[in-house]
């Protein structure tokens, strides 16, 4: 139909068929686009040519597994480096949870898994991608700018590497610029109820921003509430 939106493009890698074709025409019902590869170098090739909104990536593959993939990935020029990533892993092993959100995953599920929780991890990936605040201006923090329209970091003017994530944390906390934002609304749009995953991306973009992450200046802790974006 002329006008109809596009489908949104999804891209699987796992190295098993029977899941990989499972998730391939699950997701494919439900109206997304969806290209499957077996491993980390066909992927890769993908990647370098098409344009995906959103990426799943199984953590244990012989070869290349997620973990590496997803750094492989980080290190990329945007758009295209800051793909969402969710990570499917076999135990759902705290350490795997945390090494994937680290490395910049959005969102991890442990397998076995309920496809229809997939698709709304997905979908809620994929909406808080989606988001834009209203127009506002850059701000500034320090010797960094942040543009909340663009979704672009730059320290010393050159372009700082954000996961999308990153990008949606950033957004929720410029709203309120001074005004502390509390954790677990920070987190409502992580798909983490308990708020780590804040902490982890609070954590990475300390690294980022401040000269020193362990006295930050400007992503401030604000003790038992959560925390405050306080640009000059």
């Amino acid at each position: 139909m002329s006008g109809a939106p596009r489908a949104r493009h999804l891209l699987i890698v796992d190295d098993d068929d029977r899941i990989r074709e499972l998730l391939k025409e699950y997701l494919a019902r439900a109206g997304f686009r969806v290209t499957a590869a077996a491993g980390g170098a066909p992927a890769r090739k993908l990647m370098a040519t098409l344009d995906f909104d959103l990426a799943v990536f199984d953590v244990m593959m012989p070869g290349e597994d997620g973990f590496s993939l997803t750094r492989w990935l980080r290190e990329q020029r945007a758009p295209a480096g800051r793909t969402p990533v969710l990570m499917l892993t076999a135990m759902g092993e705290p350490n795997d949870r945390i090494e994937g959100l680290k490395l910049g995953a959005d969102d991890y599920l442990a397998k076995p898994f309920e496809p229809e929780e997939l698709l709304l991890r997905i979908e809620a990936i994929l909406r808080r991608a989606q988001h834009r605040p209203a127009q506002g201006g850059p701000l500034s923090l320090g010797r960094c700018q942040f543009d909340p329209d663009r979704g672009e970091l730059t320290c010393d003017g050159e372009p700082v590497k954000l996961t999308e994530a990153e990008v949606a944390l950033l957004r929720q906390l410029a709203r309120t610029p001074h005004e502390p934002v509390e954790r677990l609304e920070l987190a409502n749009e992580t798909v983490d109820p308990s708020g780590r995953a804040v902490d982890v991306q609070v954590t990475r973009l300390r690294r980022k921003i401040e000269a020193d992450p362990k006295a930050p200046r400007y992503l401030q802790t604000v003790r038992g509430i959560g925390y405050r974006l306080a640009p000059d």
